[in-house]
């Protein structure tokens, strides 16, 4: 078994529910199984359709030549209540689309891989402090979160359903140093300098980003760690980008906005925070990147972040007038370029996710974890649902019975050696990532233990 509980040899099953006792859904206990939920005449079909485990894909080995911190990270769009309606996903039964049925689901599945970082995207305010973070905290998680930017001039009752980003750790590795909110509209109304297209498309959208610098505990490293490795900084930060594929031009602002700010926020943590590393620059920190990009690994957005660079005139900004304001928040010099800093590699390449949100009208890779690949290796990932299953049960979108979101969660394992410090600067981990295509054959039937 590695570092951060991950044992190939052992199978992993999709939870089941358990009683099926036939309650009306008004007289469900919370502590009671969702299967009490479900019609009677609708039980017998749901036990008899449950999909196959989804399979562990290894990647490498844990480095045990040195101290490593080794972790788990889940990237989870749970689609909000207020979005999840009869004339958006018809092809659900009615109950299954109901929040009571549906937030159980998502919170076994998030209790089921019981990673040590969650990002949740879609999470409504009230949602938050009265479901998902009481929840977890029972489970030794702290959390932080925010809504999107509308809840500003939204009454106390309104902002209750308005949805955003969380972002939970397990406080038994991990302990928050400081929490940042990046609001879009915010930094499009700073950098406009009276251009109409940056304030009539992109300062009228109203997503977010949060971030949590976080320091390591002892409890995240291997057995070769002791109380002087523990203390390492690491930026945990998740976005949920604008939807509309219509907007191409405003996802990739949005996300050239996000990683300026997370420039800044690295810099001002090397000064303040992390007075062992030598230059404040933004790959100083290890950086970890989760969210819904509403972007294909085709576009604009997923190419700026894993080469760290975009045309200025890339196709994605649809010719509209953005360039020199977008020229301040890159790092390139020349001027035909649009880049940013940050060395990110990317955890599901190729055809391993062939979808991550599937609905009856779009079936796509649109979420993502980025790393920084110079703090961290990959060293294993969670694949995706078998298609097989969809086909035999025509599964037309979800969410479905037994998926309750239309997006799938990712699920990593990544290690991130001690850095070793000599007397010009430090030296960290330069490994590369197996490429998931390269995977040993005989690894493909290996599942996740329930842990």
């Amino acid at each position: 078994m590695s570092a951060g509980g991950i044992d190939p040899s052992f199978v992993y099953y999709p939870f089941t529910f358990g009683s099926s006792s036939e309650v009306p859904l008004f007289q469900c206990d919370p502590l009671l199984p969702k299967t009490v939920m479900i019609p009677p005449k609708e039980l017998k079909k749901f036990n008899v359709t449950q999909p196959p485990p989804r399979q562990w894909i290894p990647l490498q080995q844990p480095d045990c030549s040195r101290p490593t911190a080794v972790f788990t990270v889940m990237c989870y769009n749970v689609l909000c209540d207020k979005y999840c309606t009869r004339q958006l996903y018809g092809y659900c039964p009615t109950w299954a689309l109901n929040w009571e049925y549906r937030k159980k689901g998502i919170m076994e599945e998030i209790k089921h891989y019981s990673a040590d970082i969650i990002s949740l995207q879609e999470v409504e305010t009230d949602q938050f402090y009265n479901f998902f973070l009481p929840e977890l905290k029972r489970d030794g998680y702290n959390g932080i979160f925010s809504p999107k930017s509308r809840a500003r001039t939204m009454s106390e009752q309104e902002r209750k359903h308005v949805d955003g980003c969380a972002i939970f750790f397990r406080q038994a590795k991990f302990c928050i140093i400081k929490e940042y909110l990046i609001e879009f509209n915010q930094l499009a109304m700073a950098n406009a300098e009276g251009n109409d297209d940056m304030l009539n498309r992109v300062m009228t959208k109203d997503n977010i980003g949060l971030a949590a610098l976080l320091k390591t505990k002892e409890a995240v490293y291997d057995s070769l760690s002791s109380e002087r490795h523990c203390g390492q900084l690491v930026l945990v930060a998740t976005a949920h980008i604008h939807w509309d594929p219509e907007y191409s031009d405003v996802k990739l602002i949005q996300t050239m906005m996000l990683m300026w700010e997370l420039k800044h926020i690295i810099e001002e943590a090397c000064l303040s925070y992390g007075q062992s590393i030598p230059a404040a620059d933004c790959n100083s920190i290890p950086l970890l990147l989760c969210g819904d990009l509403n972007s294909l690994p085709n576009s604009g957005v997923v190419e700026y972040l894993s080469t760290g660079k975009v045309a200025a005139d890339h196709p994605d900004f649809k010719e509209y007038g953005y360039r020199s304001s977008l020229r301040k928040i890159s790092t390139a010099e020349s001027k035909d370029v649009l880049a940013h800093n940050f060395r990110l590699g990317r955890t599901y390449e190729g055809d391993t996710m062939p979808f991550t949100n599937y609905t009856y009208e779009f079936k796509g890779v649109i979420d993502y974890i980025f790393y920084s690949r110079e703090h961290m290796n990959l060293l294993g990932l969670l694949g995706p649902l078998d298609e097989e299953w969809f086909r035999e049960n025509k599964v037309a979108g979800c969410p479905h019975p037994h998926i309750p979101s239309d997006h799938f969660s990712l699920f990593v394992e990544l290690e991130m050696p001690y850095p070793i410090h000599n007397g010009r600067g430090c030296v960290v981990n330069t490994a590369t990532t197996t490429n998931n295509n390269n995977n040993n054959n005989n690894n493909n039937n290996l599942h996740l233990k329930v842990r």
